[in-house]
């Protein structure tokens, strides 16, 4: 059970994921979680780095949605500069967001990551859901109230995981 919060993969931002890289998986779509992975979860729009990162991903024809628990407002302020699509209210980690966002896509499941920030919400709903999964270092150490629950019992399980050598990197 414990294994499905464990991602295939961990990097320090997206800014590490690069399209070569994806498409040597075979990868031509990703699905992102917004807040703590583009951006702080209390900034309302892109950095230019991420608006870069954007515009990399669709110059090489990689395809991103951002699927956001959050409110439609937050996700669709974020999202329409961008001209990306996405999914607000996502009730992740149930896979129904992700399953959409991958037939909005019209990809396959083994052409898609799934990046986030959160083992309890991103990974866990990318990995049940059946893809390949990264996971990126929180932007910002603060967190909205449920968030902070979540990450205590975050730190629990990537502690069992260190005790047991399924993963060797340090938060």
């Amino acid at each position: 059970m414990l294994k499905r919060f464990l991602p295939n993969e961990h990097v320090k931002s997206i800014f590490e994921i690069k399209p070569s890289d994806l498409h040597d998986k075979g990868i031509k779509g990703v699905i992102t979680d917004l807040d703590n992975t583009l951006v702080a979860w209390d900034v309302k729009n892109a950095s230019p780095e991420v608006v870069e990162w954007f515009k990399l991903m669709k110059d090489h024809g990689i395809k991103v949605t951002i699927i956001s628990n959050n409110k439609e407002e937050r996700v669709k302020m974020f999202s329409e500069p961008l001209g990306t699509p996405f999914v607000f209210s996502a009730r992740k980690p149930l896979t129904r967001a992700f399953k959409t966002a991958a037939q909005q896509m019209e990809l396959k499941k083994e052409e898609i990551v799934v990046i986030g920030d959160q083992l309890l919400t991103d990974v866990l709903g990318g990995n049940s859901a059946g893809f390949y999964t990264i996971l990126v270092v929180p932007i910002v150490q603060t967190d909205e109230k449920i968030t902070q629950f979540n990450r205590r019992i975050e730190r629990k399980i990537m502690n069992y995981f260190r005790k047991k050598g399924m993963i060797s990197w340090e938060e």
